[in-house]
């Protein structure tokens, strides 16, 4: 039988909204798009792209953590990024910073808004959990 667990960082969003931060079903993770909030679920660093990823990928890492998964278990990724040709470079600088040797696939969409005013980038993953950690 499949086991479900559930992940929240216990933002009021998630309340709200009616969604799960991440879902474990069987050797899957499913992660919602994480973006730059705190621990309290306020956007922070509106506009400031290095800095929104760079919170985004913490919120991601508590994810992990979670689940007790590392970064090169994840197999996907899809983010979205308003100004895409704009913050192209610093999406690829990015990536390679996180992952480091690690390829997980990419999808990559440029967006009109996300949202909250100076948000520019969300992005979810799929994590495996059989793959060596």
């Amino acid at each position: 039988m499949t086991t479900v667990d559930v992940f929240n960082h216990g933002m009021p969003a998630e309340s709200d909204f009616g969604y799960a931060q991440a879902i474990r079903s069987g050797d899957l993770i499913h992660v919602s798009g994480q973006l730059s909030v705190d621990e309290a679920g306020e956007f922070r660093h509106p506009d400031d792209f290095a800095a929104q990823l760079d919170l985004t990928h913490a919120n991601f890492d508590k994810v992990l953590k979670h689940y007790g998964a590392t970064r090169n278990q994840i197999v996907s990724q899809t983010l979205y990024v308003v100004n895409l040709r704009h913050h192209a470079r610093a999406v690829s600088e990015g990536n390679l910073a996180y992952f480091g040797d690690h390829r997980p696939v990419s999808t990559v969409l440029g967006v009109t808004e996300l949202t909250f005013p100076g948000q520019v980038i969300e992005t979810s993953f799929i994590v495996d959990t059989k793959l060596p950690a």
